[in-house]
């Protein structure tokens, strides 16, 4: 499916993303750790703005309910995409937070779509990455369990196209192996200093280097199913980028944007 976007008087189509922590734009105090939303743009052109929405410990739900969807779908122009997936935290057991896979998850992550299309924009689903639990065989452990299997049951149901990041990151983490993986979740390397907002040894948050990685494979795939224009992309098969890129945001930046796009009159 070719989904052709809309750029009313000259105006620059949007692509929001929805999602948790590992998505998230970082501010400095998170160096080297670095959300694969914000490493988008790394792999698009000038023609189209990512405005990446994603907030950590969000949920389908706590996304919805605390006005972060309202927001987006206030902004969202015809035309527009919004690029969403969530799971990682969907499963707590804290009642704002928690969503039942084959239920109350699909009804919330059906209303992202249904918001969408009202508009006139794209809804397309990712499917999160999964975790780094590898055991010594080599094997990585399912710890998203059916969140990734529901949200595809929704995209076929409701012909939404899927970005399956998780497919391609238990292929990935596999290869590398218990100890590869480590250079591309957070495990501080030798001489890098450990910031205050900063866990060495964290098996779900990434570096720099796996964020690109990640979002590279988001482009890829966006651009070879035609659900953008492949003219919207670039620099897929670069090797090296610098730390400079990256895009961190300062910490009052970082905060405006935190509690700013947040819509007064949540929909639920």
């Amino acid at each position: 499916m070719t989904y052709v976007p809309g750029q009313q008087h000259g105006r620059r189509p949007k692509i929001f993303v929805a999602g948790d922590s590992e998505a998230v734009t970082r501010p400095n105090s998170y160096l080297p750790m670095a959300g694969w939303a914000q490493a988008l743009p790394l792999f698009l052109t000038d023609a189209v703005e990512v405005v990446n929405c994603a907030r950590a410990r969000a949920s389908s739900k706590s996304f919805r309910e605390r006005g972060r969807l309202q927001w987006i779908l206030d902004n969202l122009e015809p035309g527009d995409y919004l690029l969403f997936g969530f799971g990682q935290i969907d499963w707590k057991t804290d009642p704002g937070l928690h969503t039942d896979p084959f239920s109350t998850f699909l009804e919330h992550m059906r209303a992202y779509v249904d918001g969408v299309r009202e508009r006139q924009g794209h809804p397309v689903i990712y499917l999160p990455y999964e975790r780094r639990r590898i055991d010594r065989h080599g094997n990585v452990a399912r710890f998203l369990g059916d969140y990734p299997v529901a949200a595809r049951q929704l995209a076929e149901d409701e012909h939404v196209p899927v970005v399956d990041m998780y497919g391609q990151s238990m292929q990935w983490w596999e290869e590398l192996g218990p100890e590869a993986t480590k250079s591309v979740f957070m495990y501080l390397r030798r001489g890098e200093p450990l910031l205050k907002d900063v866990l060495d040894g964290d098996n779900v948050h990434l570096r720099a280097e796996g964020a690109i990685e990640c979002a590279r494979f988001v482009a890829r795939s966006m651009l070879e199913q035609g659900i953008v224009p492949s003219h919207w992309g670039r620099d897929l098969d670069r090797t090296r980028f610098s730390y400079d890129e990256m895009g961190w945001l300062d910490e009052e930046t970082f905060e405006h944007r935190t509690t700013s796009r947040v819509s007064q009159f949540p929909g639920t």
